[in-house]
């Protein structure tokens, strides 16, 4: 967790800039949670920035690639100069080593959501891992493991392929396997494992549409040539902006050794590429067809949630569609307005 800076809201100001938006309880006690959610490369990040600076928040992320030391060009990850002196918790808490679960990113998220709320600030939740979002405001309780079905599941996959494995869930719940990437063996395993010992579907393991804490829900909506678009941009400038680079630095550190963070977008494809499997433009192609089938599983995943109020995000130019939050020098003036015009609608449905 990082700090505040001077020029932020302490947390009586907090308080108060949190009850003109109805966010805050008995004795202006802050008692919600704001979440932004949407596909990658919406342009969460900087809404749930400039909500922050406007509501005297603090920023929780719920990407979980973001928690990976490290793992910062491409997992779009705000620099210290992009986040506008808003603390932000759960960034760069685990080594590329460490295999992610829900479980565990659960306790991390509602014990950094207490902490915020309890020095009178406002939590923003921000990302685009459904089941994390889910995890930190809903009632998510995990079915137990077998370690005989596991393993038998595991040596499976590395016999067959997650493809195959991917293919075999579509037919016993296909809800799921439209949340879960293909390649993901690592979460096609846990699925399938649920199912074999609870004899239900894996989604209906997850709670209904209800939330345990309060919480206004802000979904960020792009038409899909737009998405696609800035997806391309993006990888582009991952290419540019020394992302090979980040990643032999990784793969030194032990990412191939990940479970998690060796299948995340455009690092599972560079280190093909390192390899000597792919060529670099092949390995740049490859993710940004990757990252756009993962954009529109997001979209089919938030869609189903009907607490979520979608706001039509305005058209920037330029790669960082996520990134800088609005005015800074990289998304240039048309970009602050944009960005601002995005956060009063997202403030009116805070007020209700």
């Amino acid at each position: 967790m990082t700090g505040g800076s001077p020029g932020h809201a302490g947390p009586s100001g907090s308080a108060a800039l949190a009850g003109q938006v109805g966010l805050a309880g008995p004795a202006g006690r802050v008692d919600q949670v704001v979440a932004v959610v949407g596909p990658t490369a919406a342009g969460k990040s900087a809404l749930a920035v400039a909500l922050a600076l406007a509501l005297g928040g603090e920023v929780i992320n719920a990407d979980s690639m973001q928690l990976y030391r490290g793992m910062d060009i491409g997992t779009a990850k705000l620099t210290a100069d992009e986040r506008h002196g808003v603390p932000h918790h759960l960034l760069d808490i685990w080594d590329v080593r460490q295999a992610a679960n829900v479980a565990g990113y659960q306790r991390l998220a509602r014990a950094a959501i207490d902490d915020v709320t309890a020095r009178g600030r406002v939590p923003i939740l921000v990302g685009g891992s459904g089941l994390y979002i889910r995890g930190a405001l809903g009632d998510l309780n995990f079915p137990g493991t077998d370690p005989a079905v596991r393993e038998r599941l595991e040596a499976e996959l590395a016999a067959r392929g997650a493809a195959a494995l991917h293919a075999r869930l579509a037919g016993l719940d296909p809800a799921a396997a439209t949340a879960i990437l293909p390649s993901n063996g690592r979460r096609i395993v846990r699925a399938l494992e649920v199912i074999e010992i609870s004899g239900r579907p894996f989604t209906a393991t997850l709670p209904a549409y209800e939330s345990s804490r309060p919480a206004v829900q802000i979904g960020v909506r792009v038409p899909r040539d737009e998405l696609d678009r800035r997806i391309a941009a993006r990888v582009d400038a991952m290419w540019t902006g020394g992302f090979e680079d980040e990643v032999r630095r990784l793969e030194r550190a032990g990412l191939r050794d990940g479970r998690t963070a060796s299948r995340a977008l455009g690092y599972a494809q560079m280190l093909r590429y390192l390899a000597g499997e792919w060529t670099l433009a092949r390995a740049r192609n490859e993710t940004v067809r990757a990252t756009r089938r993962f954009a529109r599983r997001q979209e089919s995943w938030f869609r189903r949630d009907p607490r979520i109020t979608w706001l039509d995000a305005p058209a920037v130019d330029g790669p960082a569609a996520d990134g800088p939050a609005a005015g800074t020098a990289a998304g240039g003036p048309a970009a602050g307005t944009a960005a601002g015009g995005l956060t009063a609608a997202a403030r009116q449905v805070i007020a209700g």
